[in-house]
């Protein structure tokens, strides 16, 4: 009979990393571990404070009954409305019926033979900070990039964006903007209109949620293309979220499948962004290298061609060793890596 059991992990950030929503110095995820004769899998339950739906007092403890249910064969609990552990979970059971634990979605890319394209994520702090990261992304080759803003002076900002255009045009780097919710209805079309001047691919989530009416007409006047990202978490009944894309139809939708539910229900999203004609993409969310591999694994089974938004984890001092590198731009196998054992 299989068996689970859960370990707590908490990353350090190499340094504090700035958001809209405050400093953020480490986090915690939980991997679950399922046993069953001599074979072992692991998924990772991320959280991000602030943002995750079931970032809850209660989260451990429905994680421990959870893993507690399996043990005795009865596993009843309903899932839905605990993403973290539903993706960690999905993703548990796919490394356990594995070959190899750790290659859940045999490709070319886990073969080491294909990349997938990403942007290079810029975090907010000061310009000379954020500034030093755009330079280091684009002498590493990176095309797209994409850049935290929000946080500091607007103005100093759109000096960021004009330093980079002086260097490359839209042609040669593509920049995409994520404001986190940051802007207020009252300034946002001002603030897209003075951005727009500087060729921007998308943003994601000027404003905070749940402006559903006013999104649309953003969606609608905006210079910019809007990406929805923080608005689709939290929404898992397929009839709102066709109403959530039908009503505002947005340009694009980013899909975090740790924040979301996991495979299964990322991709009823992305079966509704390709009947309302709806851009998309994939993005990690601050998971150890045990999340970014298999969401990186199941990214490169839709054939994307556009950069995505995944990370190798190298933000953290302790992440778990493992096999993915990136290289001019692009994220990549190198089966002359191991994984660090860790069950």
């Amino acid at each position: 009979m299989m068996q689970a059991r859960f370990v707590k992990y908490k990353l350090s950030f190499k340094r504090p990393s700035i958001t809209s929503r405050g400093i953020i110095n480490t986090k915690d995820s939980w991997f679950i571990i399922l046993t069953e004769k001599d074979k072992s899998g692991i998924g990772e339950c991320n959280i991000l404070k602030g943002l995750s739906y079931d970032d809850h007092p209660n989260f451990e403890a429905y994680l421990e009954k959870f893993c507690n249910q399996i043990n005795s064969g009865k596993l009843e609990m309903d899932l839905t409305h605990w993403p973290a552990i539903k993706m960690g979970y999905e993703t548990a059971l796919l490394s356990l019926k594995s070959l190899n634990p750790y290659e859940l979605f045999p490709s070319l890319f886990t073969q080491g033979e294909k990349a997938i394209p990403i942007n290079g994520l810029v975090w907010m702090g000061s310009f000379d900070y954020m500034k030093t990261q755009i330079d280091n992304l684009l002498d590493h080759e990176f095309r797209c990039i994409k850049i935290k803003i929000g946080a500091l002076d607007f103005d100093e900002e759109l000096r960021l964006l004009a330093k980079i255009r002086e260097r490359y045009d839209a042609n040669t780097v593509t920049i995409r903007v994520d404001a986190n919710g940051a802007f207020s209805p009252k300034d946002v079309l001002n603030k897209l209109d003075r951005l727009s001047a500087f060729q921007i691919h998308s943003i994601e989530q000027p404003i905070e949620v749940n402006q559903w009416e006013f999104m649309s007409t953003l969606c609608d006047k905006s210079p910019i293309p809007i990406a929805l990202d923080e608005e689709l978490i939290g929404v898992f009944d397929l009839e709102i979220q066709s109403k959530l894309l039908s009503q505002i139809q947005p340009q694009y939708v980013i899909f975090k499948p740790s924040l979301l539910g996991g495979f299964s229900n990322t991709q009823q999203w992305i079966n509704l962004a390709q009947q309302y004609n709806v851009g998309w993409w994939i993005t990690s969310a601050l998971e150890s290298n045990i999340g970014l591999n298999a969401i990186a694994q199941w990214t490169f089974t839709h054939n994307l061609s556009i950069p995505q938004g995944l990370g190798t984890g190298s933000l953290f001092t302790n992440n778990i060793d493992s096999p993915m590198v990136i290289k001019k731009g692009c994220l990549w196998n190198d089966k002359l890596i191991s994984w660090k054992k860790i069950f």
